[in-house]
């Protein structure tokens, strides 16, 4: 399922990679926008409506 959950955010504007992982996560995100609300567009409008996602976690890097 992880490896759907990936392959899907691959095909998505604003993703730059996506990784199956070990440890706490199963998948790991990286998303580049201009704003937060880009951001927030990213996540709850395509990001958290993917079949097998349970939940999400953002961590914003800014700098």
């Amino acid at each position: 399922m992880s490896q759907q959950v990936v392959d899907t955010l691959r095909t998505m504007d604003g993703i730059l990679s996506a990784d199956v992982v070990t440890g706490l996560f199963d998948v790991i995100a990286l998303i580049e926008t201009a704003d937060m609300t880009g951001m927030a567009e990213i996540v709850t409008g395509q990001v958290q409506g993917i079949r097998g996602l349970k939940h999400t976690i953002t961590c914003v890097a800014a700098g």
